[in-house]
């Protein structure tokens, strides 16, 4: 369809509404609401957090009457259920909207094209396509949970310049600046679960939590752990927050915060990914941000559960230190793992470079 410069620019606009609520409305999507009547807006909205009002009941409440005969651009198809709150689709028609331009349509079975029918019963003039790219971007783990009933999966890599996260006696902390560690806690904040492996934990002993200040959601923290290793003194287990220890036995011990998941084993006898990223979308996880060893981190590769990479490349030399991850599938290089760029930016001394998996 075609769209007007100024329909981009208020759909812009309702973008960077909802990219406010990166960290804190999982497991609802980010969602931001434009309301534009005669020229002038009228109507501002983003959703804050999952149970409080959704971007279009915001932006209707700004409005008041303003809003009759009013353009409605929304970064998600207005919803058609009720849950904790009502439905948007019918707040837009008794509130007397004229027009609805959507970014996308929401993937969400309980609403998936139900909004705009709803509306279009009601004759309201629904358009969907406006910067949908950059809306689908912005909500990749809600997309990828409701689309493949699996999390975007986002693996976290801190490497020194010969691709190296460990030097040769284990030691990595710390590889990459404190500006580097910094920006991962944006990109842990904005996850439903941080995901590491035992062998991190023994090692390690991280807390795997945000550190930021005025932070009021803790991201789910899980070890895969298949042999129950978790010792109950780990930092994780003291801190704020739930922790999941996925594995294929008994629990060793209870602790009021730690579930304890036992799943089925893979062929190697450890805990099955799929089976386990299973279990985390019935917990409503969108984003999966992986920090893990070599050997978590290749089998999340090497299974094709890997959705983007993001690597931390800090200006030093490890030498015979450890690999960023072991593939031991990938013996030719007819058997390399293909990756497409997504961006490189310069975080302090260090460099970000993001890859997503390329689809066969």
């Amino acid at each position: 369809m075609n769209f007007s410069a100024t329909d981009h620019a208020h759909m812009a606009t309702a973008l960077r509404l909802a990219e406010r609520g990166l960290m804190s409305t999982d497991p609802n999507p980010r969602v931001g609401c434009v309301l534009v009547a005669d020229g002038t807006v009228v109507g501002r909205g983003w959703h804050r957090r999952a149970g409080e009002p959704h971007a279009e009941a915001l932006a209707l409440s700004q409005a008041g009457a303003r809003a009759r005969g009013a353009t409605c651009y929304v970064t998600l198809e207005p919803c058609a259920h009720q849950g904790r709150t009502g439905p948007c689709a019918r707040a837009l028609i008794e509130a007397g909207v004229k027009r609805v331009i959507a970014a996308m349509l929401d993937p969400d079975p309980r609403t998936a094209g139900k909004g705009f029918r709803m509306l279009a019963q009601a004759g309201i003039e629904t358009r969907s396509g406006l910067l949908e790219s950059s809306a689908r971007a912005l909500n990749v783990g809600f997309v990828s949970r409701h689309e493949r009933q699996r999390p975007w999966v986002r693996v976290k890599l801190a490497v020194s310049l010969d691709g190296r996260t460990a030097a040769a006696d284990g030691s990595s902390q710390w590889i990459t600046s404190p500006a580097a560690r910094e920006d991962v806690q944006q990109w842990r904040g904005r996850a439903g679960a941080v995901l590491t492996g035992i062998g991190t934990v023994i090692a390690d002993d991280p807390g795997m939590n945000l550190r930021q200040a005025g932070v009021e959601r803790q991201p789910l923290r899980v070890v895969v752990d298949s042999r129950a290793r978790t010792p109950r003194q780990a930092r994780l287990v003291g801190l704020p927050g739930p922790v999941l220890i996925a594995t294929t036995g008994q629990p060793a011990w209870q602790a009021d915060q730690v579930d304890w998941l036992t799943l089925p084993a893979d062929d190697h006898g450890r805990v099955d990914l799929d089976a386990l990223l299973g279990e985390l979308v019935s917990r409503e996880v969108n984003e999966l941000h992986v920090e893990a060893g070599p050997t978590l981190s290749g089998a999340l590769m090497e299974s094709g559960l890997v959705d983007e990479l993001l690597v931390y490349q800090a200006p030093c030399l490890l030498g015979n230190g450890r690999p960023l991850a072991l593939l031991p599938g990938v013996e030719n290089i007819d058997g390399r793992l293909h990756l497409e760029p997504i961006d490189a930016i310069r975080v302090g001394p260090d460099w970000r470079l993001r890859y997503r998996a390329a689809r066969s």
